[in-house]
Formats: structure tokens, C-alpha cells, sequence
């Protein structure tokens, strides 16, 4: 029998974070999946320039694509330099993208990337998540939970 994955991931080093998505969305699953990269674009990343705000991630023919997430052109890159916005493939096993492809067809989610990150080994990994977008009312309600919770650490704090 095949050993679980683990529930947090081996990151050395995050690039880029993705923080409004926790907001805007309920996460369900979170995937680790490498990134095919061109060698400016790795370097790039080890200087900690990315951005995954607007991205998100769509299976087409069989395959799992990275959308608009934004890695600038490397500085010291020569007419061989990578385009920032194109889209990146994500390697995954082919049970996971089955599984992601049938909840974004039928469940109606979404594939949102949470961070990019280089793992113990060096290689680029991103933070995919399997996630439904919240309604107003689940925004306001996350909102008033976050301000309990910090009023609540503030008079425990306080109170001794």
C-alpha cells in the first residue's frame, strides 16, 4: 500500500504567496506540483521575483496548465529571456489530474495556485488548491471571525 503524502509540504524557501485565495475561496485538497521551467526563469525565482495574485490553473487535454502567473524577465538574461505571462505546465500524476479534471467539471471548482516554493532538493514546486469560491455573506463572516480571534488574543494578552 502506497505511504500518504504529507499534509504540509517541504518548502525551503516561498517566492510567491497567493494570500487573497484562503479569502475569496473555500480550499478543499492541496497538491504539490513541479513546475516545467526554462533557466531564466529559474533564476528569476531563486531571486524571489514572481507573482501568482490573478493566476489560476485549468487541465487541458490531459494536462494541468499555470495561467497568468507572472515571473518578470530575468535581469541579467540575454535575447534568450523567457516571457513573463505564458503559461507553465504543472507536473502531476496522471490519478491527480483525473481527479482534478472530474471536480472542475462536475463540481464546479476551482484550480488555485496558494504559493510557489523550492523544496529541500532545490526543485520549483507550486501550492495548487482544489477550491469552491465563497459567497458575501462567507467573506463577512470570515472577516468578523478574524476580528474575534485578534480581539480575543488582545484581552488574553492584556488580562495576563
Amino acid at each position: 500500500m502506497a505511504r500518504p503524502k504529507p499534509v504540509t509540504f517541504d518548502k525551503l524557501k516561498t517566492v510567491a504567496e497567493n494570500r487573497r485565495a484562503r479569502f475569496d475561496y473555500h480550499v478543499e485538497d492541496v497538491y504539490e506540483a513541479g513546475l516545467m521551467l526554462s533557466g531564466t526563469e529559474v533564476k528569476a525565482l531563486r531571486a524571489g521575483e514572481a507573482s501568482i495574485a490573478e493566476s489560476y490553473a485549468e487541465v487541458r487535454d490531459g494536462e494541468v496548465w499555470l495561467v497568468n502567473a507572472n515571473i518578470p524577465e530575468y535581469s541579467h538574461g540575454n535575447r534568450l529571456n523567457h516571457e513573463p505571462r505564458r503559461p507553465r505546465k504543472l507536473l502531476l500524476h496522471e490519478r491527480e489530474i483525473d481527479k482534478l479534471f472530474g471536480a472542475v467539471e462536475r463540481k464546479g471548482m476551482t484550480l488555485v495556485p496558494l504559493s510557489i516554493y523550492f523544496n529541500r532538493t532545490g526543485r520549483a514546486k507550486v501550492e495548487l488548491a482544489l477550491a469552491k469560491g465563497k459567497q458575501t455573506h462567507d467573506k463577512r463572516a470570515s472577516i468578523k471571525e478574524r476580528d474575534w480571534k485578534r480581539d480575543k488574543a488582545r484581552l488574553m494578552r492584556e488580562k495576563g
